[in-house]
C-alpha cells in the first residue's frame, strides 16, 4: 500500500471540502421555488475532516496487521525448518552409528557390572571374616586366636576332612599328592621334601590343611596325638569341634567359616582323606572360572531320599523332600567340591541359621538354594579308580580326582593309593607348571 505525505493528506481534505461547498451553493442558487421546502443543513467542516481521519486510520491498521501476519507466518516457518534440519541430522547420527560401536559399549558395560561384582564380593568375604573374628575367635584353636591376625592371600585353601582314626591314610597322602609341612628333622633330603607344602603356598597361593576339631574329652589321648602330628608336620587346621560322623554338617560349615577368617582365598575346597587328587588339573579347573561370581563346582547328583532307618545316609527329614521314592535337588557329591570366596563369606555370615540335614553334601546344596548361584558339573572330579582314571590319563584326559563310588571313596585306600597316585598322577611337577 502506498505511503501519503503530511502535505498530500492535507490537500485531499482541502479538496474533499471544497467540493462540498460548491454542491451546496449550486443547490441554493436554482431553487426559486415559492412553496417551502426543507433545506438541508450543511455538513459541518469538523465532522468530515474527522470522517477522512478515521478512514486513514482504518486503512493504515489493515496494512500493519497483514505486514505483521506476514512475518509471523515466516517466522514460523523458519522455526519449521530448523526442526526438520535438526531431526534430519539426528537420523543421520543414529543410521551412521555402526553395529560393532554399540556391542562395544554393551562389552564395556559388561566389564563394568562384573568388576563391580567381584568389589561387592570382597567386600562380603572382608565383612565375614570381621565378624568370624570378633565373635568366633574361640572356634579357632591356640595357633588361630589372634583376632587381630592380617588375612593371608591365597589362591585356593584345600581343606581334606579327616579324623582321629586316620593318621594312615593322612600319611598316605603326604607321601603322594600332598606336598608335605615344613618341620626339622633328622634326614636333611626329606626335610627339603616336607619344605614343598610352604613354597606351594607362597609361589602358587596353593593351602593344604588337614581338617579336625577335638574329642569328647579335650586333651585327651586323642587330642595329643593330633597335637604331636600337627607340630610334626604343620599341615593341620583345628576347629573348636566335636568330632563325629553325624556332625559332618557342622563341621563342613565351621570349616568355611574358619578358613574365610584366615586367608582370603578366591576358592575354598573340601576333600576327603581317602580320595586321590592331581592339584595342578584341580587349580586349572579352578583359574577358568576365577572371574566369575557365586561358583559351585563339583561332580552334581541327585541321589534317593532315604527314609529307612539303620540304612547308610538314612534322612531323618526325608519328609521335607515330598512323597517317598524322592530324590534330593541336585547338589555336588560330598567326595570333593570347591566353592567361591562369596559363597564362603555367605555361609560364615549367616552360619548360626543354615539349616543342617544328616549328610553335610545335601546339607551344603541346601544352603544355596535361593541364590543366584552358579552349578559346575564337573565330571573330571569324580573319576573312578583304574582301570577308569589310567585309561583317561592315557588318552591325554587326566582326572581331577578318582576314587571308588561303592565306598565312597578309594576303597582300602591305604594299601592302593601309591598304585593310584604313579597310575593316574599328573606328575609331580605339573602344580608347579601352572600359571595363575
Amino acid at each position: 500500500m502506498k505511503e501519503f505525505t503530511k502535505e498530500s493528506k492535507q490537500g485531499i481534505l482541502a479538496t474533499g471540502y471544497h467540493n462540498l461547498r460548491l454542491s451546496v451553493w449550486r443547490w441554493q442558487l436554482f431553487d426559486n421555488k415559492p412553496n417551502k421546502m426543507r433545506v438541508a443543513k450543511p455538513v459541518a467542516g469538523k465532522v468530515i475532516l474527522m470522517l477522512c481521519i478515521a478512514s486513514f486510520l482504518a486503512g493504515s491498521l489493515f496494512t500493519t496487521r497483514t505486514s505483521s501476519i506476514h512475518s509471523s507466518g515466516n517466522e514460523d516457518l523458519e522455526k519449521l525448518n530448523t526442526v526438520a534440519r535438526d531431526c534430519d541430522h539426528k537420523r543421520k547420527l543414529f543410521e551412521g552409528s555402526s553395529s560393532g560401536d554399540i556391542m562395544g559399549e554393551v562389552t564395556k558395560t559388561h566389564q563394568a557390572i562384573q568388576s563391580l561384582d567381584k568389589t561387592i564380593s570382597k567386600v562380603e568375604m572382608e565383612l565375614a571374616a570381621a565378624r568370624t573374628r570378633k565373635s568366633g575367635s574361640s572356634n579357632l584353636l591356640s595357633m588361630h586366636k589372634s583376632s587381630n591376625q592380617t588375612l593371608q592371600r591365597a589362591f585356593v585353601v584345600i581343606g581334606i576332612n579327616t579324623a582321629f582314626s586316620s593318621k594312615k591314610r593322612r600319611d598316605s597322602l603326604r607321601e603322594t599328592w600332598m606336598p608335605r609341612g615344613s618341620v626339622l628333622i633328622l634326614s636333611p633330603s626329606l626335610a627339603r621334601s616336607r619344605e614343598k607344602l610352604k613354597r606351594l603356598e607362597k609361589e602358587k597361593g596353593i593351602v593344604i590343611r588337614f581338617v579336625i576339631g577335638h574329642s569328647a574329652t579335650p586333651g585327651g589321648v586323642l587330642d595329643r596325638a593330633i597335637d604331636e602330628e600337627a607340630a610334626e608336620n604343620k599341615d593341620f587346621l583345628r576347629l573348636n569341634h566335636v568330632e563325629g560322623y553325624h556332625q559332618l554338617s557342622t563341621k563342613t560349615r565351621l570349616y568355611f567359616s574358619t578358613a574365610v577368617s584366615v586367608w582370603d582365598a578366591e576358592f575354598y575346597v573340601k576333600v576327603d582323606d581317602d580320595v586321590h587328587l592331581n592339584l595342578g588339573m584341580l587349580v586349572s579347573t579352578l583359574a577358568r572360572y576365577r572371574s566369575k561370581p557365586m561358583i559351585y563346582i563339583g561332580c552334581m547328583k541327585s541321589g534317593p531320599v532315604l527314609s529307612q532307618k539303620g540304612v547308610r545316609y538314612q534322612e531323618p527329614e526325608f519328609w521335607k523332600f515330598g512323597e517317598e521314592g524322592n530324590n534330593y535337588f541336585r547338589h555336588a557329591t560330598g567326595q570333593l567340591y570347591a566353592i567361591s570366596k562369596d559363597l564362603a563369606a555367605y555361609i560364615s555370615i549367616n552360619s548360626p541359621i543354615l539349616h543342617r540335614f544328616a549328610n553335610e553334601d545335601v546339607s551344603l546344596g541346601s544352603w544355596f538354594i535361593g541364590l543366584e548361584v552358579e552349578h559346575v558339573d564337573a565330571r573330571t572330579m569324580c573319576c573312578g579308580t583304574p582301570p577308569d582314571c589310567e585309561l583317561k590319563t592315557q588318552a591325554g584326559n587326566v582326572c581331577v580326582a578318582s576314587f571308588d563310588w561303592t565306598c565312597s571313596g578309594i576303597c582300602k585306600s591305604v594299601e592302593r593309593m601309591k598304585n593310584i597316585h604313579n597310575t593316574c598322577g599328573e606328575g609331580d611337577g605339573a602344580v608347579w607348571n601352572v600359571d595363575l
